[in-house]
């Protein structure tokens, strides 16, 4: 098995590879993507957050940076559209453009200002009628002790009763009832709408200007400069990680710029730091994190199932996540597996760099992925098609090569033998990797270190 400090894009051998690209927003990300493209032109320039801006060459972020905090944290219109379109644009960099003007570093309190944004967004974001209210228990409402957890204020009750039976119940009653009014009248403010309520223009307001936050930190996160600041942040992660929890009534932009913003920083990301001393303002634990992406996993928008099969496949090379990552692995893979049946060609690519990263550091889905129905078969197709990026064919074949390497899967990958033998002589590209292939496949464990690993399965 090859290292994990080893490059995952670089050839089969050793060596210093590249690091993985970032991503770009495909098209198609969100629904309204089509509708908006075709009437671009048409869009009127009040129906935007705000009007269009051209930074001077002269702006100093340095400068202007307190100013740029405040005008976020001020919550008037004004100035957080001017805020908004101002980091919006520095944030934004081009292929020749070397802005370093917007590293996080430079401005301070820049994140927190944004992510409350979101936050002011995501309390208002659900309404009222359509939270999900308490259930109310009828069913041994009589009893002391009724089984549904209310044992210690049944029980912290009677306590205050008198010993005597004399005139106990009438004194349970009165008791009962003070709890209940003590309980209304602190839910009493809960239970209001608020005094400031916001009509439907004032909702669609706070919604775009958490949209635009998300779309800046989204650009920030392409930034290697600010790449371990905001990896590090943990409500920066723990806001992120409740949008893509919340995926299916929350705004599509905005989950489409919170699952992009943690592909890019997934080669540094530690689930770890949801369990650490930290500040958390979300109660957001590994486990809800990592079942947050499944979510996306299993939805049917392509770039949400594409940006988490390749967040899964750059967090399995860590060994810190790897422990949080396993129970899940084998709905993982099956998923995966069901990815590369689609005709989406960056579909299946992000399901075979997640492939290849499993099976090169997880034993057990090296065992069960070559028994797994359609799974060889689906891979296969992806060489022979073949797929336009030629590294995706290679790592198609580097997956069905670990799958031969274990002598457990001997049995199953024969049924393939002549498929590997027609690539074998039909492509020259992969001749050499089938060729191990068949080798691994065909050879007998003629000694003791062959034997052992049939055995044990080193």
């Amino acid at each position: 098995m090859q290292k994990r400090e080893q490059g995952k894009s670089g050839g089969s051998g050793g060596g210093n590879a590249a690091p993985p690209p970032k991503r770009g927003r495909p098209f198609g990300s969100t629904a309204a993507s089509v509708a908006s493209a075709s009437a671009a032109d048409s869009v009127a320039p009040s129906t935007l957050l705000g009007p269009s801006l051209q930074i001077h060459n002269s702006f100093s972020v340095e400068q202007n940076n307190k100013r740029i905090v405040l005008a976020l944290q001020s919550g008037l219109k004004s100035e957080l559209t001017w805020a908004l379109n101002t980091l919006t644009l520095l944030s934004f960099k081009e292929k020749d453009d070397m802005r370093k003007d917007a590293c996080l570093a430079k401005i301070p309190g820049l994140l927190d200002a944004l992510l409350q944004i979101i936050d002011d967004w995501r309390d208002i974001a659900l309404p009222k009628e359509l939270r999900k209210g308490q259930r109310t228990r009828t069913l041994g409402a009589n009893s002391v002790v009724t089984g549904f957890g209310n044992e210690y204020e049944a029980l912290g009750s009677i306590a205050l009763l008198p010993q005597s039976g004399l005139g106990s119940g009438s004194a349970a009653e009165i008791s009962g009832q003070k709890n209940t009014s003590k309980r209304r009248r602190s839910e009493w403010w809960l239970d209001e709408d608020g005094l400031f309520n916001l009509d439907d223009e004032g909702r669609a307001e706070k919604q775009q200007c958490a949209v635009a936050a998300s779309n800046i930190i989204r650009n920030f996160s392409f930034m290697p400069e600010n790449e371990i600041a905001m990896a590090q942040h943990r409500h920066c992660l723990e806001t992120v990680f409740q949008c893509i929890e919340d995926h299916i009534v929350e705004d599509e932009e905005l989950v489409t710029n919170a699952i992009e913003t943690i592909v890019n920083l997934a080669p540094l990301l530690d689930l770890r730091i949801f369990s650490s001393p930290k500040p958390s303002y979300i109660k957001i634990t590994e486990k809800r994190a990592v079942q947050a992406i499944m979510g996306m996993l299993g939805s049917q928008v392509k770039a949400w199932h594409c940006a988490a099969a390749e967040f899964l496949g750059r967090m399995i090379i860590n060994p810190d996540n790897e422990p949080l990552l396993l129970p899940f692995v084998p709905q993982i893979y099956k998923r995966l597996v069901d990815i590369l049946s689609l005709q989406a060609f960056d579909a299946q690519a992000a399901a075979i760099g997640a492939l290849y990263n499993l099976v090169d550091v997880n034993m057990d889905c090296r065992l069960k992925l070559a028994s797994e129905r359609w799974a060889v078969d689906r891979i296969l197709k992806v060489i022979k098609t073949p797929h336009p990026v030629p590294e995706v064919c290679r790592k198609a074949a580097m997956i069905i090569e670990h799958l031969a390497s274990d002598p457990q899967n001997r049995t199953s990958l024969l049924a393939y033998e002549n498929a590997f033998a027609e690539i074998l002589f039909s492509d020259g590209r992969h001749s050499d990797t089938f060729a191990r292939i068949l080798f691994e496949l065909t050879s007998k464990p003629n000694n003791k270190i062959a034997a052992a690993r049939g055995i044990w399965g080193m």
